[in-house]
């Protein structure tokens, strides 16, 4: 297929494009910076530089062009998010880029979208341990500050597995690890990665596997259906973090209650700190063929 990557640039669009050009497709792949432009073509890929959010300039950018299939993989984040603002232009590229990336599916003829979504819209909370599936209510607003990301989730989920005309997939990603290790190295020698001490479990996916989910996906997944991307061990942020500090040879991170860390980072302090959740990813085993080749995150950083 020839297909439009909209984030190829960004942490997992590295071991995306890898994954997509390995497998025989063709990609063109959206970026906003030359650095980034240049390491999409060591890929094997066509970058196109262009601002999602920007419309017209979007539209104007693939005029004459043909593809089969559009993924949306961007987001917003330089760094982990510590407040919800830092998620507010996330939220938009799930709504509005969303949007702008579905017209240009339209106007170029690509009938197969896939969109990134995330297990936290079930809901940033102790969810027991029953594991989630994907029939499980999913972006359910509380009436809290996390309602603005929860509505961003289902927004891009509905465009895609709702469009008329589109063969549309949403991925429920878990929290992403991997390519990133030696920036959470650098961080945790700056001191600036600190962890709760009492963090419940969530789900992790290695960014090479999220992106063999992603290509079974495109090839096979069903339209109008979302899959649950997730490794099969629950880990805590903490584990994470201590366990990539002893894979590196960084300093162990300072360890503070999470009522310390929510009066400087609200949003980091409820996402590892107040969320515990197990998520099934039998869904994709049993119809996309796929299994992560890191079952936990303890073997993904150590491959890493």
């Amino acid at each position: 297929m020839r297909v439009l990557l909209a984030g190829a640039t960004g942490t997992f669009g590295g071991p995306l494009v890898r994954e997509l050009v390995g497998a025989g497709h063709e990609v063109v792949g959206i970026g906003r910076s030359e650095g980034g432009a240049e390491r999409v073509r060591r890929l094997g890929a066509t970058p196109l530089l262009v601002d999602v959010m920007d419309r017209r300039a979007l539209l104007d950018s693939v005029d004459g062009e043909s593809f089969d299939a559009v993924i949306h993989e961007m987001t917003a984040l330089k760094k982990p998010p510590t407040s919800h603002g830092d998620m507010r232009a996330t939220n938009a590229l799930r709504i509005d880029g969303t949007a702008h990336l579905l017209d240009a599916a339209r106007a170029t003829g690509a009938t197969r979208f896939v969109t990134q979504s995330i297990v936290f819209g079930y809901g940033y909370r102790d969810h027991g341990t029953r594991p989630l599936t994907e029939d499980d209510p999913f972006a359910v607003p509380y009436g809290n500050a996390f309602d603005e990301h929860l509505a961003a989730m289902l927004s891009t989920e509905k465009q895609v597995t709702t469009a008329q005309g589109i063969h549309g997939i949403a991925l429920r990603y878990g929290l992403f690890y991997g390519a990133d290790i030696d920036q959470m190295a650098g961080m945790l020698r700056r001191r600036m990665l600190p962890v709760v001490r009492d963090g419940g479990e969530i789900p992790f996916v290695h960014h090479a596997d999220a992106a063999t989910a992603t290509l079974a996906a495109l090839e096979r997944g069903d339209p109008g259906s979302v899959y649950n991307i997730v490794d099969d061990t629950p880990a805590t942020f903490r584990d994470l973090i201590e366990q990539v500090a002893a894979a590196k040879g960084a300093p162990a991170p300072l360890i503070v209650p999470r009522w310390l860390l929510g009066t400087a980072a609200p949003y980091a302090a409820s996402l590892f700190g107040g969320i515990s959740m197990r998520v099934s990813n039998e869904r994709a085993a049993t119809r996309l063929g796929w299994r992560p080749r890191y079952p936990s995150m303890r073997e993904g950083v150590a491959a890493s």
